[in-house]
């Protein structure tokens, strides 16, 4: 297959489904960093074999950020697909994004290092689909 540019792109050879939580304070996003990795992402992750991908927002949030999100808020805002970050050529990560109340306090847990309220001027810091989806978020 070609692009635009005429350029072979690599077939696609594994789809990765995720969920993710889009959590906006105005105008920024919040974005959190694993251990060991250079670049934010957005809060969530891969949907288990068996799990829906409400089930999987609710567990991952809550392994991720100590913090609940509150079933009835629950609302999916879209879905989102592109070539994975630190994945090999062809690997498609499939986002499906949701907006949700919490209770709790957020804070970093498990495997996550960091967490940062992103800009979309600070995009440039998030994982090539979080520049997509905040892009797409902020009408940039």
């Amino acid at each position: 297959m070609r692009n635009q540019e005429n350029q072979i792109e690599p077939a696609i050879t594994k789809v990765v489904e995720t969920a993710n939580w889009i959590l906006r304070d105005g105008a920024k996003i919040l974005s959190v960093r694993s251990h060991g990795r250079d670049r934010f992402y957005l809060p969530g992750g891969k949907i288990n074999p068996g799990e829906t991908a409400r089930d999987a927002i609710q567990r991952e949030i809550s392994e991720e950020l100590g913090v609940n999100l509150i079933p009835g808020t629950i609302r999916t805002l879209g879905t989102f697909a592109g070539q994975g970050h630190h994945q090999p050529d062809g690997t498609i990560v499939r986002m499906t994004c949701f907006t949700a109340y919490y209770t709790g306090e957020l804070a970093p847990s498990g495997e996550i290092a960091e967490l940062r309220w992103l800009t979309p001027r600070e995009r440039d810091l998030m994982a090539p689909m979080g520049q997509k989806i905040t892009a797409a978020l902020f009408d940039i």
